[in-house]
């Protein structure tokens, strides 16, 4: 039976950031991030919420969040369903990389962070090779490979910014952790940060009684996940790599 997303334990108000103390000091006070993603991002499960407005809660930063869900990193136009609802998002104007080019070019961003999309996996989209050139016209974004550097290139040519990709937590496709080794791959060559919760041992060996109250499927946290499972690792990551 599904349980709506209002009446999940991992929703309740007392983890609604509006009743979320700040940190008392925090080195990303006063940044403005750029996030990219779909439903993981936006907080599909989570009343539209998600771990961007935990970390601007806890920590003072502005945020700039571009997210829709059922969108893809490859630009496609079969890419667009909605495998849940089997509803089309849009055409393949909404991936990653056209919505990218929506956000204001002037923006101060200190950091631009984008998602690793689980669609791309539960879709089936080809992973592609790694190129050898480092020019916008040299990527096929009907790639993941290819989408991934473009818009690493992209950011980091129109922010003059740190630019980040993270992960899921692990769950059962193994499509996903081909994409999530493709990534590490592609952090060596463009030295981008990669906050992967996919292989952190520790982050995911909780009990089972935490699972069912952070996820609301295998793919999309509660509010109580955000907050009290996968904030606090990216934003150990986030005081590291931009200090």
């Amino acid at each position: 039976m599904n349980i709506p997303h209002t009446e999940l334990p991992g929703n309740a108000k007392r983890f609604h950031p509006e009743n979320i103390p700040p940190h008392t000091e925090s080195p990303l006070k006063g940044k403005t991030i750029i996030y990219l993603g779909s439903s993981v991002t936006y907080g599909s499960d989570s009343l539209g919420v998600s771990f961007v407005e935990y970390i601007d809660r806890l920590n003072g930063t502005t945020s700039v969040k571009e997210a829709v869900s059922g969108t893809t990193l490859v630009t496609k136009d079969d890419a667009c369903v909605d495998p849940r609802s089997q509803e089309r998002s849009s055409s393949s104007g909404s991936s990653y990389i056209p919505r990218m080019k929506t956000i204001d070019p002037d923006i101060p961003a200190d950091a631009f962070i984008c998602q690793l999309s689980t669609n791309d996996a539960t879709r089936h989209m080809p992973l592609g090779k790694i190129s050898e050139a480092f020019e916008l016209t040299d990527f096929d974004t009907e790639t993941v490979a290819g989408a991934i550097e473009y818009i690493i290139a992209y950011a980091g040519k129109t922010w003059h910014c740190p630019v980040l990709f993270y992960t899921g937590t692990r769950f059962d496709c193994k499509e996903y952790g081909e994409m999530v080794k493709l990534l590490l791959e592609i952090q060596k060559k463009w030295k981008i940060g990669v906050i992967d919760l996919w292989n952190d041992v520790a982050l995911n060996a909780i009990s089972e009684k935490d699972y069912n109250l952070y996820m609301s499927n295998p793919i999309h946290p509660t509010q109580a996940g955000y907050l009290l499972w996968w904030t606090p690792a990216m934003e150990a990551y986030l005081y590291e790599f931009l200090k």
